[in-house]
């Protein structure tokens, strides 16, 4: 990033997770549980991150009102409890890498099964409602319910329990903090999306027609770049994100739900609106944010954590009604 790009660079949204997170330390009686309670908060809104950060572009890029992304979630965790109940032997061991060795190919493979049926999303459920925004509400709700009658086909109606691999069992201890080990790996895999992510957007051509797309779509389609396969691949890559999203909140969790993609749509929505249309660094924020608020509020005032996440959404959009890093021209 160069000098001029820096002075164009709007810092204050940079200051809200900072802000957020010193503005409850008094409302806090011990530091240990500040800190415990802030890693929480970071390594769930990560995860969230993870799962929204597809979805923006989605949104920005080929302004789809995708409500059935909920379904990808869904499948990825579900992927997950086959493919680690099949290596029940690597996920029990002491040994952190072969935990690993186990994790990583479930998310792999939750990837790849999210990214194949988010391709006949898109092909049979989403393009026929292009510029229809009610409908595509309608459709892509109706999707996702009929996604989730297919899992409970597959795998049943109950609950299915997730355990963590036995090395990412734990705490570690700092001071008097016990920091779990799952946390710091979610806050280390959120991270490197984010990196990647933020290579790809700026460093590629593929990223540079991807961010033209989503401030001016008309722009890149009269230069002759097909803006219509760009549209595929942004959808069924949002759609893998979805599927690891689904593992990494399955195993925070420590169990799947049929329904589980229903309700982390609503933190997902919240994320894209206070973070703005179409920006992966306004997602991050939106994350962090509603992933701290969440943690918060849970132990300071419980009643309110029922509503805190609209509570910061209207905050942060009476402050900026477009978000904190709008990209898309809508």
């Amino acid at each position: 990033m160069n000098s001029e790009a820096l002075q164009e660079l709007d810092v204050k949204p940079l200051l809200l997770v900072p802000v957020l997170a010193l503005a409850v330390l008094p409302f806090i009686e011990s530091g240990a549980t500040w800190l415990t309670l802030t890693v929480a908060g970071l390594a769930m809104g990560m995860i969230i991150f993870i799962i929204a950060s597809g979805l923006t572009l989605v949104f920005g890029l080929m302004d789809v009102l995708n409500f059935g992304h909920g379904l990808f979630i869904a499948l990825g965790a579900f992927v997950a409890t086959s493919v680690l109940g099949a290596m029940g032997d690597w996920t029990g061991s002491d040994q952190l890498w072969r935990n690993l060795v186990a994790v990583l190919p479930a998310m792999l493979v939750a990837m790849a099964v999210a990214a194949a049926v988010g391709l006949a999303f898109e092909r049979f459920i989403v393009r026929p409602v292009y510029g229809q925004h009610l409908k595509q509400i309608l459709i892509t709700m109706g999707g996702m319910i009929i996604g989730e009658e297919l899992i409970k086909v597959i795998w049943g109606p109950q609950q299915i329990a997730l355990p963590l691999p036995e090395g990412l069992r734990g705490s570690l201890l700092l001071g008097d903090a016990a920091i779990e080990k799952y946390r710091l790996v979610s806050v280390c895999v959120g991270l490197l999306v984010f990196a990647l992510l933020a290579w790809t957007l700026n460093r590629t051509k593929i990223g540079l027609l991807i961010r033209a797309g989503v401030q001016d779509r008309e722009m890149v389609e009269s230069m002759g770049y097909r803006i219509r396969r760009l549209f595929v691949g942004v959808f069924v890559f949002g759609s893998a994100l979805a599927g690891l999203g689904g593992v990494m909140w399955g195993l925070y969790q420590q169990s799947v739900t049929p329904q589980m993609g229903a309700q982390v749509n609503i933190l997902i929505f919240i994320v894209i609106i206070i973070g703005g249309l179409g920006s992966t660094g306004g997602a991050l924020i939106g994350s962090l944010l509603v992933g701290l608020m969440a943690n918060y509020t849970g132990f300071v005032a419980p009643k309110v954590a029922l509503f805190s996440n609209i509570l910061l959404m209207v905050v942060v959009l009476l402050w900026r009604p477009q978000g904190v890093y709008p990209v898309a021209n809508r």
